[in-house]
């Protein structure tokens, strides 16, 4: 299991460069916006096997529910 943890937490690195970059905020920022948001819960839970998506799109659903608040 340790393996999986390891492999999620590489995916959250990921997704977490990518909202920095795409909202022009640094990765601490970026870290915050995806560790507060709605979707994390559902991807670190695995449920709708939501971290079976590419890193783009669950970025892009993290960006917008932050532009939604």
């Amino acid at each position: 299991m340790e393996a999986n943890r390891i492999i999620l937490d590489m995916k959250y690195a990921r997704i977490i460069e990518i909202v920095a970059q795409s909202l022009n905020v640094s990765r601490e920022e970026a870290m915050d916006i995806f560790y507060s948001s709605p979707s994390f819960e559902l991807i670190d839970n695995g449920v709708a096997d939501m971290h079976c998506r590419s890193d783009q799109y669950l970025a892009e659903e993290i960006i917008n529910e932050y532009n939604r608040q």
